[in-house]
């Protein structure tokens, strides 16, 4: 098949709307010369006159009356698949599944804001959260997953991002801790039994570098795979629990009544933050749904406690 422009196209459909070249010029913008020289392509391209001298005016030919609704139609859809999409998504009848990948901790703490949100002002849209065991972009790029929430690491370098929020640890112990009773310091810190959470199932974490460097190191006798599980052991042991603070504020708001029974405090040490990101497709970049839940998103964690805000 030959190539086809396009441009043609829009240039038929102002001609037989107008019936002048000098008007069809005006109305796309161009030169009356390069009209003229585009009427004689579209005459070689259909092999018909189109339009017709008669008089001091030019006349559309049998074949081009034909043409002329047609031509009307096909330029009016053209430019409607080949333009930005306008106009303002209605979330309220909007019917969508969206898959959201996330580690247990995400889900034990925002979910329930998450869904109560969607569920306000889009209610017909349902919410799956699938299972996070790896980093892996596959199920991004195969459709399977709509958004990933977690730490960047993800191998596809074609994957957009966007900075929810940046987490420093804080300690977490049972409200009347031994700990509590007097300053918090390295030597008392690392001389208390701790529990871990380690996705990956490791003893160490962000303390115990900074630790290390004291000459210290943590006795670490529990490790858990999630944030929410080391804060429910330190709630009901005398376990030390090392957490991010949004964890805490997050249950401070009421979305997770497990925990009131904590009390944080301030590292000794200084450790690295953590920064939680919202991760998609390119495919779904202009996706008005996509769009729609990942300000969601972003409402939700910017709102349930998160250490310093990110847009």
């Amino acid at each position: 098949m030959k190539d086809v422009d396009l441009n043609l196209l829009s240039a038929l459909d102002a001609l037989l709307a107008d019936g002048s070249v000098v008007g069809a010029a005006r109305r796309l913008g161009l030169s009356s010369s390069a009209m003229s020289r585009t009427l004689a392509r579209l005459r070689e391209a259909t092999g018909d006159p189109l339009l017709v001298r008669a008089g001091r005016r030019l006349v559309p030919t049998p074949h081009a009356i034909n043409l002329r609704e047609q031509v009307h139609a096909l330029a009016r859809d053209v430019r409607t698949v080949l333009s930005p999409r306008v106009g303002e998504l209605d979330v309220a009848t909007l019917e969508r599944t969206f898959t959201i990948r996330s580690n247990e901790g995400f889900v034990e703490l925002y979910s329930a804001p998450l869904v109560a949100r969607v569920a306000e002002v889009a209610p017909h849209v349902r919410l799956r959260f699938a299972p996070k065991p790896d980093k892996d972009a596959g199920l991004l790029r195969e459709a399977q997953i709509d958004l990933e929430i977690g730490v960047l690491g993800l191998s596809a370098p074609e994957i957009r991002t966007q900075l929810l929020f940046r987490a420093e640890f804080v300690g977490a112990v049972r409200a009347g801790h031994q700990l509590l009773t007097a300053p918090v310091t390295p030597e008392r810190y690392a001389a208390c039994k701790h529990v871990v959470a380690s996705r990956r199932g490791s003893f160490m974490g962000p303390v115990d570098a900074a630790l290390k460097r004291l000459g210290l190191n943590r006795n670490v006798v529990v490790v858990v795979p999630a944030f929410a599980d080391a804060m429910r052991i330190a709630g009901q042991s005398d376990l030390v629990a090392l957490v991010p603070r949004s964890c805490l504020t997050v249950s401070d708001t009421g979305s997770a009544q497990m925990f009131v029974n904590l009390t944080s405090f301030e590292l000794p040490v200084p450790t690295p933050e953590i920064a939680i990101s919202a991760m998609w497709h390119p495919r779904l970049d202009a996706d008005e749904g996509h769009r729609w839940l990942r300000g969601v998103v972003v409402e939700i964690c910017g709102n349930s406690g998160r250490d310093k805000a990110a847009a």
